[in-house]
């Protein structure tokens, strides 16, 4: 019987900036008998010269998946970045490939030789890759003592970076440029986030941050104080919010639909608290639908997708389905007989109301499904004269229950 070659066809091939220097013997020999290779053009020039074919990976990145799948039955080398699994190509390549049709042999990544020249324990850095994403994606790790390492777009984008920060408070932050590291032209400078930039930032460009200053740094817990967030009133307010959330009870990975979300704060929170968090708004007014949408990205969870319109219509098109939704606005009998119908078993589901009305409808809702009914009645210590006493909130009606 004819043996049958189970060998991967194509090999992600870390690639640092010293090019073959780097390269372990097994990454060499890969490497020297490569029929195909592809690679980003400032890869392609640190190569030795190959019997291979060499093909300049196209922008943007998307144009060049079809080409290499093309190349099927030949031995291919794709060069990535350092290590193809953290914020790297391999993850989208690997969606389009069988397991057997690929292996990846890594190099160091940025974050561990960036570790390396700062001499920071690495397990306790946060790492952001942010050369693709919004720079506000920083905001949540602002917390004074942290380390951060950054990857950045280019010099650019580190300015952009150092406005923000100290336009957040954080201008004592120290700040290390770290430029081409693994090159003969490596590069590592140091001065603090408040400080004039040099204007010869060279590309390939991380950051490594020591946050420091005066700036509001993002609580852990639910419930962030209201002034985080631009309103007009409609919010549901700070204390309410944090018992809310502890009702929806996130957890990794869920998703959320945020009903009448007016502000956005139930949703940004909801993202907030675990970064694979998914939420969608819905919201009818207009000028609050872009408000929440502002929220979200002041808060770097830029990822809040609002919906304009009126629930229950609005949720017609609106897939996958949620694992929790909050009502906080909308609320009617035709909503709740909408959800019940439309949700599958086990989602939770939270109502807010502050109205007699709406609070019958949910007393009602509650003796017709079950769940729990609560009434959460706040008061403030405030002056009466030259004493003080207590100012009582509208009372809030909860139900939360799990189809």
């Amino acid at each position: 019987m004819a043996e049958v070659n189970n060998a991967p066809w194509l090999t992600l091939l870390g690639w640092g900036e010293g090019g073959t220097q780097g390269l372990t013997a097994a990454s060499r020999q890969v490497l020297e008998s490569a029929e195909v290779v592809f690679g980003a053009r400032r890869h392609l020039r640190l190569l030795p010269p190959l019997n291979a074919e060499v093909i300049e990976w196209p922008v943007p990145f998307a144009d060049g998946i079809t080409k290499l799948l093309n190349q099927r039955g030949r031995r291919v080398v794709m060069l990535v970045s350092n290590d193809p699994f953290w914020f790297g190509a391999g993850t989208t390549l690997a969606q389009h490939l069988s397991a057997n049709e690929w292996q990846a042999l890594p190099a160091p990544s940025t974050f561990s030789l960036a570790a390396a020249r700062l001499g920071w324990p690495l397990e306790r850095c946060t790492c952001l890759g942010l050369h693709a994403k919004p720079l506000s994606r920083i905001r949540p790790y602002l917390h004074v003592g942290r380390r951060l390492l950054v990857l950045v777009r280019d010099g650019a984008a580190v300015t952009e970076l150092v406005v923000l920060v100290n336009r957040l408070g954080f201008g004592d932050t120290q700040l290390t440029l770290l430029e081409s590291l693994g090159a003969d032209n490596e590069r590592i400078r140091h001065c603090r986030v408040d400080a004039s930039l040099p204007d010869d930032i060279a590309h390939p460009v991380a950051v490594g941050l020591e946050v420091a200053g005066n700036g509001p740094a993002l609580p852990l817990t639910p419930g962030l104080p209201d002034h985080f967030f631009d309103h007009d009133g409609q919010i549901t307010k700070q204390t309410i919010r944090a018992i809310t959330l502890a009702a929806l009870a996130p957890m990794p990975g869920e998703r959320l639909w945020d009903i009448g979300t007016g502000s956005g704060s139930v949703a940004i929170e909801w993202l907030l608290a675990h970064m694979d968090n998914q939420a969608v708004g819905f919201e009818q007014n207009a000028e609050r639908t872009a408000r929440a949408r502002s929220n979200a990205n002041n808060l770097g969870v830029d990822w809040l997708e609002v919906k304009q319109g009126r629930a229950p219509e609005v949720l017609n098109d609106t897939p996958p389905l949620p694992d929790a939704v909050f009502i906080g606005g909308g609320l009617s009998q035709a909503l709740l007989d909408d959800l019940w119908q439309r949700l599958p078993k086990g989602v939770r589901i939270v109502a807010n109301a502050v109205t007699l009305e709406s609070e019958a409808l949910l007393a009602h809702w509650h003796q017709q499904v079950g769940g729990e009914l609560l009434r959460l009645e706040l008061a403030n210590a405030a002056p009466i004269g030259t004493r003080r006493g207590w100012k009582a909130s509208y009372p809030i009606v909860q139900w939360r229950g799990v189809r």
